[in-house]
């Protein structure tokens, strides 16, 4: 994701990225962090700021915004933000068949172009909202997650995603109709669907970043993933809010702008929906192997 970003750069250099950072629930070490690895892959090494972002499913929009804050501070040029996690699930949980893998990659710069190259979106406004609500947590050394079932609806996926897209929405002044698209975060098929509705959108706003149906819930990949199909298609002047959601819990919002760059570097990388057209299916006993669940004591 994040080679597929410098791509769309057209020739960047990634010594200019002055922070690497990957929000995840699955980091690989729980003492060593992703983003050196990272960093050191893309050439962005040394001069860099490194580091990760831990919050359930909406770490990857919180190094997002944390990218945004650096960025504009004026400490660094350019920041990499990303969302990436693996498919984590307790056999026979419901998680099995509603999570995947998969991430997202995003490189932040000055909104007037001034990091050599034109931006592709702006991002107009963000907030976010939380709250200590405990819908779904894994203890240090435990193997799977547990979460609250139905709980992980009312109190913590909708509260938080309706209060922080309204509160936005109404920071800027605009509605539904201002958007062209919006993108929420899938946990499943079914959320995603219910709150944009009670918030005002109709489905074809949020069709083209609905992926949970092919490629199920990427955790802090999600609402990241959701953005980028949604930017294959989007057209210039097009406006999209994005709305993520990280059980524990939180959401945070963004409004964003397309520009006139964005169409001609399209093509630089492959597109969401190349990625999905190109899986492979395989049956339940080879994931289960794959992803070390049988275990031998």
């Amino acid at each position: 994701a994040a080679r597929n970003a410098l791509a769309r750069t057209d020739g960047l250099d990634p010594a200019r990225i002055g922070a690497v950072w990957v929000g995840s629930e699955s980091h690989p070490y729980a003492v060593k962090p992703t983003g050196t690895i990272l960093a050191e892959l893309i050439g962005a090494t040394p001069y860099t700021l490194s580091g990760d972002w831990e919050f359930a499913c909406k770490a990857g929009t919180e190094a997002f915004q944390a990218a945004m804050g650096i960025v504009g501070s004026g400490m660094v040029p350019l920041a990499l933000a990303v969302g990436a996690d693996t498919a984590q699930g307790r056999p026979g949980d419901a998680l099995e068949y509603t999570a995947a893998a998969g991430g997202s990659a995003y490189i932040l710069g000055p909104a007037d172009g001034t990091a050599e190259r034109e931006p592709l979106a702006v991002i107009e406004g963000s907030l976010s909202y939380v709250s200590d609500t405990p819908d779904f947590w894994r203890r240090a050394h435990q193997r799977y997650p547990e979460h609250g079932a139905r709980f992980t609806g009312e109190p913590a996926y909708f509260y938080h995603t309706l209060s922080a897209a309204r509160a936005l929405m109404a920071s800027l002044g605009t509605t539904p109709e201002d958007y062209a698209y919006a993108v929420l975060h899938q946990p499943n098929a079914k959320f995603p669907l219910k709150a944009g509705r009670q918030l005002g959108f109709r489905r074809d706003q949020l069709a083209p970043g609905l992926l949970v149906n092919e490629i199920g819930n990427t955790y802090a990949g999600s609402s990241l993933t959701g953005l980028t199909a949604v930017l294959d298609v989007a057209q210039p002047g097009d406006r999209i809010l994005l709305i993520s959601f990280g059980s524990g819990a939180g959401s945070d919002a963004f409004s964003l702008r397309v520009t006139e760059a964005l169409p001609e570097r399209r093509g630089l990388a492959p597109s969401t929906r190349a990625y999905i057209e190109r899986r492979v299916e395989i049956d339940y006993a080879t994931y289960a192997r794959y992803r070390g669940k049988l275990v031998i004591e």
